[in-house]
């Protein structure tokens, strides 16, 4: 009802300001953009249970622990949701985002090739991103034999993290900022498998050692393109 009252409001005041067709077109954007009572729900639950599914994996995390994180009643859970796996589905997809979106942000800041590449390492050092740890890792290690479609989604996002890595070492080569020595195909490859190995052996082992080690490896590496 509250949409709907500030959607004719909105309406009324564009009526009077601008064209009938740059009317309809904000109108039509605004309806889009204003969620319904179901679709916050759904996002809120998302949210609450995203970082829990990531830290206690998508089978230990029970419907319990999904209604602690939300006060909500199973009622309230399964009335936005046909059953847990589509809900850690759409955790996966949410938590993904968030840290494609930090990435993405991260290397728009910089400057030149090596500023991107280099903001684009503080992100996976920093891990605000994905408190829990990265997603990719954690869903892909439960996923491999178990969920199908989890493993299809992680496929996805694979390709997209090595992809976003091959785009700037390609532009660098391009924008004569590194040597065409480098293979932008193998190298994406290498760094981003050399970064998720590095993740996992410091949540197994409680420090930052290895991730350093590997961090400043990739970095020296890199360096040796520039020119």
């Amino acid at each position: 009802m509250v949409n709907i009252i500030l959607l004719s409001k909105l309406r009324i005041f564009i009526k009077f300001s601008l064209s009938e067709k740059t009317e309809r077109s904000i109108f039509a954007y605004l309806k889009c953009r204003i969620m319904t009572k179901k679709e916050r729900t759904k996002k809120f639950i998302i949210e609450k249970s995203a970082e829990i599914i990531n830290k206690k994996g998508m089978a230990s995390t029970a419907i319990s622990d999904i209604m602690e994180a939300t006060k909500l009643a199973k009622g309230g859970i399964y009335g936005n949701f046909e059953n847990k796996d589509e809900i850690c589905q759409e955790a996966f997809f949410y938590l993904t985002t968030k840290l494609s979106t930090d990435l993405d942000n991260a290397v728009s800041k910089g400057n030149n090739t090596k500023t991107k590449f280099f903001n684009l390492l503080k992100v996976y050092e920093s891990n605000k991103s994905t408190p829990g740890g990265c997603p990719i890792l954690n869903f892909g290690v439960e996923s491999d034999d178990t969920d199908p479609k989890v493993k299809v989604l992680v496929k996805k996002a694979i390709i997209s993290s090595q992809k976003r890595i091959f785009n700037i070492i390609s532009d660098g080569i391009v924008n004569n900022e590194i040597t065409e020595n480098i293979d932008p195909h193998n190298f994406s490859i290498k760094v981003f498998a050399m970064i998720e190995g590095a993740i996992f052996l410091k949540k197994i082992l409680g420090n930052n050692d290895q991730l350093t080690v590997v961090m400043d490896a990739i970095k020296s590496e890199f360096e040796n393109y520039l020119r």
